[in-house]
């Protein structure tokens, strides 16, 4: 069985450590170890969580250790995610089992998927990508590695969302649309036109920020 060891004790490190014990894997293919983050005071003044166990860049990773990331800052999810891997970190996947994922869905290494996604028939989503609570990700759709899905997010069939992006809370992508590589969407925003790489978009119909 494997250490699960969770990156970040934040509030939302709090909400991933709630996702895990929900998840199949737990006790079976895992068990939760504790948390690594940089500032050893996170969980002051929370109770029944495990432990935060070191800095992300001082953790030794032992032989059965595993881990998952909960930072909501996509460039910092990233360089995170990098440091374990150069020495030698492996990330698992923690998908909710109230979540519908498509048989012929594809998913990538270190996804995290929380309750009620639901994800349709030949849709792919990239390494590391988080989707929220009662997102819907619609068939044919591709979403690259590293991004983020807020809570009840609809990507329609055929978008495509490049690597890094973030869409947040209650958006809508239209049928077809790309969402360029590290661009953010704003909540409840209604996206109908492409969105360029590292461009932020809000309102109904978005618009690109001044």
């Amino acid at each position: 069985m494997k250490d699960l060891i969770i990156i970040g004790a934040g509030g939302m490190g709090r909400e991933i450590y709630y996702h895990a014990k929900e998840c199949n894997g737990l006790n079976t293919e895992y068990r939760i170890k504790g948390f690594i983050d940089d500032n050893f005071h996170s969980l002051d003044g929370f109770h029944g969580f495990p432990e935060v166990l070191d800095t992300i860049d001082n953790y030794n990773i032992s032989e059965n250790d595993v881990f998952v990331t909960s930072i909501g800052s996509v460039k910092s999810k990233k360089l995170c995610i990098e440091k374990i891997m150069s020495k030698g970190g492996e990330f698992i996947s923690l998908i909710h089992p109230t979540a519908r994922i498509a048989p012929d869905a594809r998913l990538g290494t270190g996804v995290i998927i929380m309750r009620r996604v639901d994800v349709g028939s030949c849709t792919q989503i990239g390494d590391y990508c988080f989707v929220q609570a009662d997102a819907v990700i619609g068939h044919d759709a591709i979403v690259g590695g590293f991004c983020r899905i807020d809570c009840k997010v609809v990507c329609v069939g055929g978008v495509k969302v490049e690597e890094a992006a973030t869409i947040h809370t209650s958006a809508v992508i239209s049928h077809g649309v790309t969402i360029g590589q590290r661009a953010i969407v704003g909540a409840l925003s209604l996206v109908i036109r492409n969105v360029k790489a590292d461009t932020t978009v809000v309102g109904n119909p978005a618009i690109k920020l001044s």
